[in-house]
């Protein structure tokens, strides 16, 4: 049985991750199907528009992603320490970027006049919002959904692209390499991701 997402993700441990994320139905996401001779290369495309555009709002950054004809390989950062710098204000604009929020998030953007509650009930709802923004789930979620909508709109069905449990690899390797393992390698043997 798999293990849930909370007990495979420790940023205590690394703030770096492997993720794969597999298609379903048989479903490309790029390349050129060779029974039919359909090309879906455009939707790599879609693909790193839209993991560029969450690299923006997240507080998650790009190591590395590979776009392959039925899978998709990204190596996470999980920047912690960012959200931490984060205003009310930004959470909210870099919420908004991807979704529409509540009524009272909105008015709170729009500097519109709100009492001590609703600001309580912003202040409360930035929060969540804040820990969604450095949640691995909540990237890979707002990374499948939209494309499978577009894919499916092209491929004229309905249901999921992607597999909903992606698989998780904590990279330790990563970690020690970035707390300042020698440049050269020489104590390390060739490592694989």
């Amino acid at each position: 049985m798999p293990k849930p997402r909370s007990q495979q993700i420790s940023l205590v441990d690394t703030p770096y991750y492997h993720i794969c994320s597999r298609t379903v139905r048989k479903a490309f996401l790029c390349g050129v199907d060779k029974e039919t001779g359909v090309s879906f290369e455009h939707r790599r495309r879609w693909i790193e528009q839209r993991i560029f555009q969450l690299s923006q709002a997240f507080a998650i950054d790009i190591c590395a992603h590979a776009v392959m004809h039925n899978h998709l390989h990204i190596v996470l950062h999980v920047d912690s320490e960012q959200v931490k710098k984060w205003s009310t204000g930004e959470v909210l604009e870099r919420w908004h970027q991807l979704f529409k929020g509540t009524l009272l998030t909105q008015q709170y953007t729009h500097k519109q006049p709100l009492d001590k509650f609703q600001l309580a009930m912003v202040e409360s709802t930035a929060e969540i919002y804040k820990q969604r923004l450095m949640s691995i789930s909540w990237f890979m979620r707002s990374l499948n959904e939209p494309i499978a909508r577009q894919a499916n709109r092209e491929d004229k069905c309905t249901g999921h692209l992607s597999d909903k449990r992606a698989a998780f690899l904590l990279l330790a390797l990563l970690r020690t390499v970035h707390a300042g393992f020698p440049a050269h390698g020489s104590s390390l043997s060739k490592p694989s991701l």
